[in-house]
Parts: structure tokens; C-alpha cells; sequence
């Protein structure tokens, strides 16, 4: 079930998360919907990926035209709770969607990443139910490069 876009014109994603099994899952999952899905084993890798990593100054790695990030909400390091903050808290990426995801039901912990600007909270393991829904947040969102679009992510 295709969005119909055309090859460059299909929405991007980037998904962060520590475990290869479901990192795989959600990039089989959107592909089969029609996304270009970069993946990122960690909040820190995806930092790089986004081109907002500490100190960074050579965006040759980091990615373009990301029209959504999902990520896992338990990671060592840094939690996909933090990852989302530093997201919304950068001006260059903070208009891209945020999505949530965990194996943990902890009502708190999904009114928080919520309230920081987070667009769903997805429970894993990802379901096709929840990529469908996500297909209509990326067609309400478009595709970056769409006319009439902020300038936003031509830096990312």
C-alpha cells in the first residue's frame, strides 16, 4: 500500500533504535509503504545523522529532506525522551515530526514524550495499523522539497 509518490519524491525517514531486530522491522514496515528509511542505532548516531551532533562541522554524513524521525524510547546513552528534546530544541530540524516508540505502556512516560512535541507514541512492536496512520501524518506533512515549503530542511 504505496503513498504514490515517485522514488525522490517519497517521504524520508529516519529510525533510531538500539535493537537491529526492530530497527529492521520499522525499515521493512515503511519501505513497504513507500518511504526511503535511514537508520540510526542510537539518539547519538542520529544527532550525526541530522547534522546536530556536539561540535559537529562536517555534514558530508548527515542526512536530507527528512520528512519524519521515529525512535525508541530506552536506549543506552541517551533516551529517545532526550533525543526529542534536543530535536525541538534545534531550530534547523524542529518543524520534523517526532514519533515515539516503546515496549513499555507507562502512561507518564507517553503523556511526557507528548507534551515535549512528540506526534504519536507507538507501543512495539510496530504494527501496520500504526504505519498507516503514520502515512497520513506523511502526507499532512509532504514532502520537503514540495513547493511553498519553509526553506527549513534544505540544511539537514
Amino acid at each position: 500500500m504505496g503513498l504514490g509518490w515517485k522514488d525522490d519524491e517519497k517521504p524520508h525517514v529516519l529510525a533510531v533504535d538500539d535493537s537491529l531486530v526492530d530497527c529492521k522491522i520499522i525499515e521493512k514496515l515503511l519501505t513497504n509503504s513507500a518511504c526511503n528509511v535511514t537508520t540510526a542505532e542510537n539518539a547519538h548516531g542520529a544527532l550525526e545523522l541530522l547534522g546536530l551532533a556536539d561540535g559537529q562541522q562536517n555534514f558530508g554524513n548527515t542526512v536530507s529532506n527528512v520528512n519524519t524521525i521515529i525512535t525508541d524510547y530506552s536506549m543506552p546513552g541517551m533516551t529517545g525522551y532526550e533525543l526529542l528534546k534536543k530535536i525541538k530544541d534545534s531550530p534547523t530540524v524542529k518543524e520534523i515530526p517526532v514519533v515515539v516508540v516503546s515496549s513499555e505502556d507507562i502512561p507518564t512516560r507517553i503523556e511526557k514524550c507528548l507534551e515535549e512535541g512528540a506526534e504519536e507514541f507507538f507501543l512495539k512492536p510496530i504494527r501496520q495499523s500504526d504505519v498507516i496512520k503514520l502515512q497520513c501524518r506523511l502526507k499532512e506533512f509532504g514532502n520537503p522539497s514540495d513547493e511553498g515549503e519553509d526553506d527549513l530542511y534544505k540544511d539537514i
